[in-house]
């Protein structure tokens, strides 16, 4: 029961069961200290499909590590989803030194830490309870807000620069206010900061949900909040959804953390709506239920419209 939910509660979802959370998991990773793990999981049950959940390079402390992103994280894991939360490299509490190479943004090492998540499912297991077989390998997802949508744009198939960092394991992936297009799209200070924003989508393959915010007015570009669609626009090869938010900015309405900075704007209803419709499409896309990301569109549609909207590739 939440009283700030309104229009939200007519998109359909399935009702929540008990989780459990075991942290910190500790993966040991060469030359540098253990990755840091969160799990969020129901607590009963197996076969459980996998959501990577790759934080953001926000101005919190905490909220970029795996102790972030709580309203997402919890809301998939009661309605049947294991949620696997790295403390990337970047982080300002558990991430790597000032000094090393790749300091501060450390893309390429964040790559690095949600392949290695995938390759230790086996390890992260018998940390989280010792119950071996829980996760199903045949369907993961990853998501990212912010930079961790970058993070998570080049697993889905995204090149940077030619290179290619894509991984099949994933099989589908939501883009939450991720950045895209670099170089002359941005600002020339920008430009020169943030050389790895120069990202094609055009080779972007996995099936994927963008989600923008219609006021996330970014500073990178001259460009306004449409900037963040061009995943959408430029993948091509990809099955992919736009859902459009109204009225918020790059915290997409509270994703990050209740009450935090990376919020800019508190909006409860819609942060909701994004709950129920990014777990719809996730059902659907993993082939858990068909017809909930129907269900969910129609619904919004039908009777929160002002919430926001959902454009497809394959509206044809």
């Amino acid at each position: 029961m939440n009283n700030l939910i309104d229009l939200a509660r007519l998109i359909p979802t399935p009702e929540a069961e008990l989780t459990v959370a075991h942290t910190p998991i500790l993966l040991e990773m060469t030359g540098r200290p253990p990755l840091e793990l969160r799990q969020t999981a129901p607590a009963a049950g197996g076969n459980l499909p996998v959501i990577l959940l790759s934080h953001g390079y926000g101005p919190s402390k905490y909220i970029p590590s795996k102790d972030g992103y709580a309203p997402l994280a919890q809301f998939w894991a009661e309605r049947g989803f294991a949620v696997i939360q790295p403390t990337h490299a970047s982080s300002r509490i558990g991430g790597l030194p000032s000094n090393r190479e790749g300091a501060p943004f450390f893309w390429r090492e964040r790559v690095r830490e949600l392949t290695t998540i995938l390759d230790r499912l086996d390890e992260i297991e018998q940390q989280a309870g010792g119950r071996s077989g829980r996760l199903d390998r045949r369907r993961i997802a990853a998501a990212g807000h912010s930079f961790g949508g970058h993070t998570v744009s080049l697993l889905l198939g995204a090149t940077l620069q030619g290179e290619d960092f894509s991984d099949p394991r994933i099989s589908a992936g939501i883009l939450l206010a991720a950045p895209v297009r670099g170089g002359e799209d941005l600002t020339d200070d920008s430009a020169a900061r943030f050389p790895f924003f120069e990202v094609d989508f055009s080779t972007m393959t996995t099936n994927a949900l963008v989600v923008c915010g219609d006021e996330d007015d970014p500073h990178f570009t001259p460009r306004g909040p449409e900037w963040h669609a061009d995943a959408f626009q430029d993948a091509t090869l990809a099955d992919r959804d736009l859902l459009t938010l109204y009225g918020v900015g790059h915290g997409l309405g509270g994703i990050a953390g209740l009450d935090a900075k990376e919020t800019d704007t508190e909006a409860p209803d819609i942060l909701e709506a994004l709950k129920r419709l990014s777990l719809a499409w996730l059902r659907t896309t993993l082939g858990i239920d068909p017809e909930a990301w129907k269900a969910s569109c129609e619904a919004l549609e039908r009777s929160a419209s002002t919430l926001g909207c959902v454009t497809s590739s394959n509206a044809d």
